[in-house]
């Protein structure tokens, strides 16, 4: 049930950022959620989209493009909610990569994506929980909610 992320190494400089979200634009894809972590030389762009398919071939004519498999939780939009996931995770010694997260179009909720080293072990113990995970599709029921 994970969803798809699709990670974009940029040269650190001046206007790739811009280059990349121009390309992406431009062919009609929607980013439904993004983050950049940097480091001296490049950065990575880390994105979930409309179409995976087409934002690789878009964004992987210029420069490299992994795909990677995430998880992702629609969680309340209130204090300590991402605790209660975190809690969870931490509980049973799943370990978070990286994580990021963006707020619905509702204020009632909020979304939470993870990067962890066992996804099948994360969505089973978060869905033990009552947590649940989201897939691709609910991606889209999301960006569409926007409209």
């Amino acid at each position: 049930m994970a969803i798809t992320q699709i990670s974009a190494f940029l040269e650190n400089k001046p206007g790739k950022l811009a280059e990349a979200i121009t390309s992406i634009t431009e062919a009609g894809i929607n980013i439904r959620a993004l983050n950049l972590a940097e480091t001296k030389d490049f950065g990575i762009l880390r994105l979930i989209v409309s179409d995976v398919a087409k934002a690789k071939e878009t964004l992987g004519k210029e420069i490299i493009i992994k795909e990677t498999p995430v998880v992702a939780v629609k969680m309340e939009d209130h204090s300590g909610a991402l605790k209660e996931i975190l809690d969870v995770l931490s509980g049973a010694n799943v370990n978070i990569e990286y994580v990021y997260a963006f707020t619905g179009a509702m204020r009632d909720s909020a979304y939470v994506v993870f990067r962890v080293d066992d996804i099948a072990e994360a969505e089973s113990i978060l869905s033990q929980n009552g947590i649940a995970t989201l897939k691709d599709e609910d991606m889209t029921e999301f960006l569409s909610s926007l409209k």
